[in-house]
């Protein structure tokens, strides 16, 4: 298969729709030699942040010389960033190359009367495949959704299991309380393994704690971050480890006053690492952090007016989001543009939101079978906000935006990662005219 041909194939496989458990993937593995049994992991699982903290203990990682893998979804820009080594996505020729062989092992799975693997299964065998035979040091691991029957957790290698902030996501597959989706989320927690945990509502917690006494892992919750100094281009902290290490002036890139939670949390696994063979020193520490970037997280792209892009596409990150535009954008005129997915809870997402924007422009997130048209959108939105107007298009948003907002002004889109890339884009074509 062709590149063309690839991406083909994986639209394809959509047909075979969300299945979770671990009996596909499994069998998958299987029939390519377990390749996952040759690897060591960081794997983590959270509702928002997990995204963020994989890019900060990575590059961390890489810093330190380490060949570090890193898995990771949704991807941004395009579907070669899903599967990453040293921050470099694999190549087109590559991940061709790779899902001829998955592609031959699911045929011959159906062929022995076996279910299809789907779509997140097939590009999960991939990812295990290619940081074997790369002959990857270590991988930092994602899960795509929960955590117990996620594809990702086939793994039995995990070196540090760690938990970002866990809250009310995919109800329809994870269950309708906190404890039931924290149980989800702790199942990626394996024997005697290390486990760092970002602070969670104590419901969370507690069945946290019970999983990891249950599977003799030891359990540490991050904690608060001092001398914090907050910025858009840069951020500084000094922090105390649960193990007692201090780190002063620690900094970072990512904008956001959460991206220093999820930043503690990261030095948090690189100390319980230290204990499994991975040596990192206080200059790697220091320039893995601020090296860090992560696409679409509170991310200025560029100014007068600013122009922010987040991915916040629940009740728990619209609440981030809002404490940041609190925080940073105190007496600031705002303008948002909002595309969501149907599936997701878009109503308390405009609810947490809504009272900091002076105008609203609602989108259709393009090429997703899941967008929750625009129209609809603003429907919801107009029970809020008044001044909500419908764009055809992103550069249609884009270009409102533009016309609505003084240089002083700020542009916020958010509601879903999934068109992010696409309006990166177009802000780019914009900057070079």
């Amino acid at each position: 298969m062709n590149y063309a041909q690839t991406l083909e194939y994986v639209e394809s496989l959509k047909m075979y729709g969300i299945v979770p458990g671990l009996s596909n993937i499994t069998e998958l593995c299987k029939r390519l030699g377990n390749p996952q049994d040759a690897l060591s992991f960081v794997h983590i699982a959270g509702t928002n942040g997990k995204g963020s903290v994989l890019a900060f203990v990575s590059t961390i990682l890489k810093c330190a010389g380490y060949k570090t893998g890193r898995y990771i979804s949704p991807v941004i820009s395009n579907y070669c960033e899903k599967i990453q080594i040293n921050g470099r996505p694999i190549t087109k020729k590559a991940i061709c190359e790779y899902m001829e062989e998955v592609k031959t092992a699911c045929e011959s799975m159906v062929a022995d009367g076996l279910s299809h693997p789907t779509p997140f299964e097939v590009e999960t065998a991939l990812a295990f495949l290619y940081f074997k035979r790369s002959g990857c040091d270590i991988v930092v691991l994602e899960t795509g959704m929960g955590g117990r029957e996620d594809a990702t957790n086939l793994i039995t290698t995990t070196k540090v299991a760690v938990l970002s902030s866990i809250s009310m996501d995919h109800m329809q597959f994870l269950g309708n309380t906190l404890e039931k989706i924290a149980w989800q989320k702790a199942g990626i927690i394996k024997d005697n393994c290390y486990v760092m945990s970002a602070k969670q509502e104590n419901e969370a917690l507690e069945v946290i704690r019970q999983e990891a006494e249950e599977k003799n892992a030891s359990l540490a919750v991050v904690k608060d971050a001092t001398k914090v100094k907050y910025g858009l281009e840069k951020q500084r902290f000094t922090y105390e480890t649960t193990e007692g290490t201090c780190f002063s002036n620690l900094e970072i890139t990512l904008a956001g006053k959460h991206q220093v939670e999820n930043a503690v949390l990261a030095v948090e696994v690189i100390e319980k690492l230290s204990h499994c063979g991975y040596a990192v020193s206080e200059k790697q520490l220091r320039k893995g952090l601020l090296e860090t970037a992560w696409i679409g997280r509170f991310q200025v792209l560029s100014k007068k007016p600013l122009f922010i892009i987040d991915g916040a596409h629940n009740e728990d990150a619209a609440k981030k989001l809002a404490d940041s535009v609190r925080f940073y954008f105190t007496n600031k005129r705002i303008i948002y543009i909002i595309g969501i997915l149907r599936d997701k809870e878009y109503e308390k997402v405009i609810a947490e939101t809504y009272a900091y924007a002076d105008q609203i422009i609602t989108v259709t997130p393009p090429e997703n079978e899941r967008a929750l048209p625009a129209l609809e959108l603003a429907q919801t939105v107009k029970e809020y906000h008044p001044n909500v107007t419908v764009a055809g298009s992103l550069e249609e948003a884009v270009e409102m935006a533009y016309l609505l907002a003084g240089k002083e002004d700020v542009i916020i889109s958010f509601g879903s990662l999934s068109y992010l890339g696409r309006l990166t884009e177009i802000l780019g074509k914009r900057e070079k005219k």
